[in-house]
């Protein structure tokens, strides 16, 4: 005969089943016609969850040289240092030293070679993680990129025409703006 340990142990089956009244409500049933949440991809929500689990406890900080390396803002986390020690790195209106402590709701500016990108802390992470679970930790404020200049392949010969003659090369100087156009009135 069964002890009551035992039976509290192996549980009725009954009582396996999922409690469907804590039930997600964004994700309600198709037969009732109601809208549902738009699916999120399986790895996407994994490597989230493996970021969150490896991110900081409640109360440790994170250092902004390391939150900006892992959200994928700056390549290495030694450029995130740098940019700090520079002034390219703002947190809340201030400049930071790499070391400071971010908190979720922050502004993070960084400036990077002709552009800004502003940001607001999501969530805080110490590890780096892929681009689509970067982007899930922070809200990217930052103004558009300014377009490309479009360069003209100025300068580019065929293999084999030998040495570029004093004429094409003021041509080429020309394409490519160097002399500032002609110098005589009458193009001489």
């Amino acid at each position: 005969m069964a002890s009551e340990d035992d039976e509290e142990k192996s549980g009725d089956p009954a009582d396996t089943q999922p409690d469907r009244t804590n039930a997600d409500p964004t994700h309600a049933d198709p037969t009732h016609g109601e809208p549902t949440a738009p699916a999120v991809d399986p790895k996407i929500a994994a490597a989230v969850a493996a970021a969150e689990a490896a991110g900081p406890q409640s109360g440790e900080p994170v250092r902004i040289d390391s939150w900006i390396w892992a959200v994928r803002l700056v390549k290495t986390r030694s450029l995130g240092a740098a940019a700090c020690k520079g002034g390219h790195v703002r947190v809340n209106g201030h400049n930071v030293k790499p070391a400071h402590a971010l908190r979720i709701g922050d502004e993070v500016r960084v400036r990077q070679e002709n552009r800004e990108r502003i940001v607001i802390v999501k969530r805080l992470i110490r590890k780096r993680v892929g681009a689509p679970v970067a982007v899930q930790c922070y809200v990217d404020n930052s103004p558009p990129p300014p377009p490309r200049e479009a360069v003209a392949p100025a300068g580019i010969r065929d293999r084999g025409t030998g040495r570029p003659t004093k004429r094409d090369r003021r041509e080429m100087e020309r394409l490519r703006g160097l002399m500032g156009g002609p110098k005589h009135p009458d193009g001489r």
